[in-house]
């Protein structure tokens, strides 16, 4: 195929050369309506490229298979037998992707370890999770994919099961073996779905941690705005083999994605495929260096553990994605989360995450000499002046067991039923209707249906003291909390 063609910039670039007037959304006419205060921000060319898809880069009744001519190079370029964009993000793509391998009531198999996108597609489909519990790694007190054995086991258990979800890499750049797992349950004719929202940049250096798709995977997910050059609310479906039927994919996605798709959205994926095709090894090669560089860089200061490969050789994941600095500051004396604030306060730099132990930040192919010397520069500095920062209470950190929560009720019928407010030391034992789930990182603690205990009680509790952000429970506070009510 011809991967030097971009069909959606090409189109767009055909619609502003003829100059059409167009009398339909959106309302602000290719930018002649935008106050130019919003421009001044926003750039005019971003609204002189916001086009309908339909009216005037791919009419259905006159279609020029603009889009999918440009799915079919994304497919080609990642070797995928199907692709497909979409412009909701992976949170919706992830929920599109599990309800066209599990209905209401069925049972799906997914890894604890989900951020809350995944557990609200649990709630929103009404499929019954089967739960598979991620390797803990109690002293960096981290979470990393199952492992195939654990899945394997849990399709014993569960012979019903439709399918697998498999979250790999981690927020915090560990793998799965995917291979493995992707035998486990190609071995019981189900398939496995990957959501791979870190990993759009995966099939486009041989270095980096196996691609969903060349490990056998049937349906993978990515959001290429995190580690890719598209823009954010970039998702890709990419699918191969007969598990998944094409078709229904696209039925369920029509059920939940927006019927107003975002042609910068299309544009920015298109674009980045080709770069990726054209110059992506050499590209993904120089960050790879660079990231290594920065990792060797922060291991020479005091306070810092740094996270490398020492975890697949102590058979924690399998792989480790090379272009994620994971950076424990525990023995600074203070947390991730006030590091974080810390840089973005003095050095106005801002990591990419945080949470109780650590600190992250991504290396792309868009890192420079200029950006790898801030970011070196500015954690060097933190070390240097972490005395200076207030300390905190501590959070009490649970042993992995305690986070192994109970499912009494099916999440969809703890959060649509009849639930009540209790303060929260009258919540143990009680049964949640609704996610709690702190950020950073977005991985619930609780999750609808799971009974409450005390050591996750003592942890939210020291955690909100700290400084978590609750923002999907009922009460931000955390001062009570919404459980099913008692007959």
């Amino acid at each position: 195929m011809d991967h030097g063609r971009a069909p959606v910039l090409e189109a767009l670039q055909d619609f502003r050369r003829r100059g059409d007037v167009v009398f339909g959304p959106p309302g602000h006419k290719q930018g002649r309506g935008t106050d130019p205060r919003v421009a001044d921000v926003l750039g005019l060319d971003v609204f002189r490229s916001d086009v309908l898809t339909l009216n005037g880069l791919d009419d259905r009744r006159q279609s020029q298979g603009v889009l999918s001519q440009a799915q079919e190079l994304m497919a080609d370029a990642v070797g995928a037998e199907h692709a497909f964009f979409s412009t909701c993000g992976s949170s919706l793509s992830v929920k599109t992707a599990m309800l066209a391998v599990a209905g209401p009531g069925e049972k799906l198999l997914l890894s604890r370890n989900a951020h809350k996108s995944v557990i609200a597609a649990v709630i929103i489909n009404g499929v019954e999770p089967i739960w598979v519990h991620p390797k803990f790694d109690a002293e960096r007190h981290l979470a990393h994919p199952p492992e195939p054995d654990d899945v394997r086991d849990r399709l014993r258990e569960h012979p019903d099961a439709k399918g697998m979800l498999l979250i790999t890499p981690t927020d915090w750049g560990t793998c799965a073996d995917i291979r493995g797992v992707a035998d486990a349950c190609h071995a019981f004719d189900v398939p496995l779905i990957v959501d791979e929202a870190w990993g759009a940049h995966l099939p486009f250096h041989p270095d980096l941690p196996a691609w969903g798709m060349d490990a056998d995977a049937d349906l993978v997910v990515t959001s290429v705005h995190k580690m890719g050059g598209a823009i954010e609310q970039s998702s890709v479906f990419h699918l191969q083999h007969d598990r998944v039927a094409p078709e229904v994919l696209k039925q369920r996605e029509d059920l939940l994605g927006t019927t107003s798709a975002s042609c910068l959205v299309y544009g920015a994926l298109d674009g980045w495929r080709r770069q990726m095709v054209e110059q992506g090894r050499d590209l993904l090669d120089a960050a790879v260096h660079r990231a290594e560089r920065v990792r060797a860089q922060l291991r020479e200061l005091p306070g810092l553990k740094v996270m490398g490969g020492e975890i697949i050789d102590a058979g924690l994941a399998a792989e480790f994605d090379p272009m994620k600095i994971i950076i424990d500051v525990r023995d600074l004396g203070i947390s991730g989360m006030q590091a974080t604030e810390w840089l973005r306060a003095h050095c106005h730099v801002d990591m990419g995450g945080s949470d109780t132990c650590r600190i992250s930040a991504s290396i792309t192919h868009a890192d420079d000499d200029g950006t790898e010397k801030i970011l070196v520069d500015a954690v060097r500095t933190l070390v240097e002046r972490a005395d200076t920062i207030e300390r905190q209470t501590e959070v009490d950190l649970p042993e992995p067991r305690a986070l192994e929560l109970e499912q009494a009720l099916l999440p969809r019928k703890a959060f649509f039923g009849p639930a009540e407010q209790v303060p929260i030391d009258r919540a143990a034992g009680r049964i949640a209707a609704e996610m709690i789930s702190p950020y950073p990182p977005g991985v619930p603690v609780v999750a609808p249906g799971e009974v409450i205990t005390e050591e996750v009680l003592d942890y939210l509790r020291t955690g909100v003291a700290h400084g978590f952000l609750i923002s999907d429970a009922a009460d931000p506070a955390l001062e009570s909390i919404r459980v099913v009510a008692r007959d």
